[in-house]
């Protein structure tokens, strides 16, 4: 019998899976595959889909700002499901063990990933933090605060956090600057990375997933923490489940836009009210997904994400190994053959690109083959 109620307590969620497979999805051509479409035609629904999957310059939010955060936050409610069921079936040590040498093989791959020692030698030679790093980061003290706060613990922590980045950005002056300077190269963080990060940075002087903004990225893993709570508790009925988690996002929402007014949404600054913001709509996306797939039962619409997300940081390594998926679709069609299919041959790439990209995610799902990290 405690079998079977472990087995119910740490079954896996598929809408997790599936939201994560979404996610990857965009960045593994589906946002190149609009961008084609937005050549062929700038109808009103093309366009503004196309606008959304690009970053904002700086300040305000569209749906791509959106795929780094709700990563962390699926992460952050995955780690309710595994670590609970490492700390139930082998105990608190072995959790600790999992975190960190987790840790150590995401933050050792995001130095791979951007070119690892393939640069010149000196200083600029590696990249200290950029996104595999963050996720890192975000795991390791994740992990650690999870396995060692309940709840309200976790929850004192996110808001410490979030509120202690904001005092620090707001009230800390910056060299020649001031003190509640928000703009580009002249704000704390970005400070901090020119003073204090070596290494090669991707905006010059400093990196969008830089030293202190790294503080409030785990906020967003915790967000997701306790999404992963809810979705987990055995007191609510599975349509309960769906009407907290709405509610949690348009709290996030809210809260959000709001300290945005003064605290603006800046993605490359992780800033406190971005979080909020980015949280609130990964709990609604996560509503939805989990209401259509594991209460409602629908799930073949979502199988290629389901794919795609079972195999997320492969894919995502692998997408760089290659040079992106486009560009192996390119040894095969070559520009005089693009050129010929004009104005249709960037849309032909792009979908052979995605679509291979998709066949490789079925072949490891199908093979079971799961490189986990």
């Amino acid at each position: 019998m405690k079998t079977a109620i472990n087995q119910l307590k740490h079954r896996r969620i598929e809408s997790l899976d599936a939201l994560r497979g979404f996610d990857m999805f965009w960045i593994l051509g589906a946002g190149s595959l609009v961008a084609s479409l937005r050549q062929l035609t700038d109808a009103g629904p093309i366009a503004l889909l196309a606008d959304q999957l690009e970053h904002v310059a700086w300040e305000g939010f569209h749906f791509y700002d959106l795929i780094f955060p709700l990563f962390v936050f699926l992460m952050g409610a995955s780690t309710v499901f595994s670590l609970s069921r490492i700390i139930d079936e082998q105990g608190k040590r072995a959790a600790y063990w999992r975190v960190i040498r987790r840790f150590a093989i995401l933050y050792g791959l995001g130095l791979f990933y951007h070119g690892g020692m393939s640069r010149d030698g000196g200083p600029e030679m590696f990249r200290y933090m950029g996104v595999l790093h963050r996720i890192a980061i975000c795991y390791l003290f994740g992990g650690l605060l999870f396995i060692n706060l309940r709840f309200r613990g976790l929850l004192i922590a996110c808001v410490l956090l979030l509120v202690g980045y904001w005092g620090a950005m707001t009230f800390v002056p910056v060299a020649e600057h001031g003190a509640g300077v928000y703009e580009e190269g002249k704000n704390l963080a970005n400070y901090i990375d020119i003073r204090y990060l070596p290494g090669y940075k991707w905006d010059g002087d400093w990196d969008p997933e830089g030293i202190l903004s790294s503080f409030p990225a785990v906020a967003s893993g915790l967000l997701g923490m306790f999404a992963g709570f809810l979705i987990r508790r055995e007191d609510l009925t599975e349509v309960d489940k769906v009407v907290y988690l709405t509610a949690l996002g348009v709290v996030c929402l809210g809260l959000g836009y709001l300290w945005g007014l003064q605290f603006p949404i800046i993605k490359k600054l992780w800033t406190s009210s971005f979080v909020l913001v980015a949280g609130g709509w990964s709990c609604l996306l996560l509503a939805l997904f989990y209401l259509v797939i594991d209460v409602w039962g629908f799930r073949n619409w979502s199988r290629p994400f389901v794919w795609i997300g079972m195999n997320c940081i492969t894919i995502y390594v692998m997408n760089n190994l290659v040079g992106g998926f486009s560009s192996l679709v390119r040894r095969v069609i070559h520009p005089p053959m693009e050129a010929a299919m004009a104005p249709w041959g960037r849309l032909v790439i792009s979908t052979l690109a995605l679509s291979l990209a998709i066949l490789v995610c079925w072949f490891l799902y199908r093979k079971k083959i799961f490189l986990r990290v």
